[in-house]
């Protein structure tokens, strides 16, 4: 058995400690909002947050987060409120199929809480990694933005 910290709840999973983080969260915990997409921690579908960071779930083993705080996308909205972050994007209309939504709106609030008044250059570099195929990138970039002054950081 595995303990994990998932999205504030502890769980026990009947999983050997190489396997990885996503195929745990999706079908032992039912939790599918992460995707698979590359499988190799390149396209930033299966990102989630490890103890506030984010982490590629793909390549990620379960003997590396045993006991640490995960969030998936399924822990930020409370109640019947979305989190600001996802809100945001929403409003900006970033997202097209929503693939890669949850990876983005993971990284985003990573960057957000450790700068909430990101520049340019601070969004692109935090959001490397993460691939949108159908090219919404100036309204993701837009969203963070708005996120970032409904948090409490100053826009540009």
């Amino acid at each position: 058995m595995t303990l994990l910290v998932v999205n504030g709840a502890r769980v026990e999973v009947q999983a050997e400690p190489g396997e990885n983080l996503l195929w745990v969260l999706r079908e032992k915990l039912g939790l599918t909002g992460a995707k698979y997409g590359c499988g190799e921690g390149q396209c930033g579908a299966c990102t989630v947050l490890v103890e506030g960071r984010p982490r590629r779930s793909c390549i990620t083993p379960l003997s590396q987060v045993e006991d640490r705080k995960i969030v998936t996308i399924e822990g930020l909205a409370k109640e019947d409120a979305l989190h600001p972050v996802q809100q945001a994007f929403l409003e900006a209309d970033a997202l097209q199929c929503g693939y890669c939504t949850p990876g983005m709106i993971l990284s985003a609030l990573a960057l957000l809480e450790s700068n909430p008044n990101p520049g340019d250059e601070d969004i692109l570099d935090a959001m490397e990694g993460n691939i949108c195929r159908c090219g919404t990138y100036p309204r993701i970039k837009a969203a963070i933005q708005k996120a970032g002054a409904n948090m409490g950081g100053a826009v540009e």
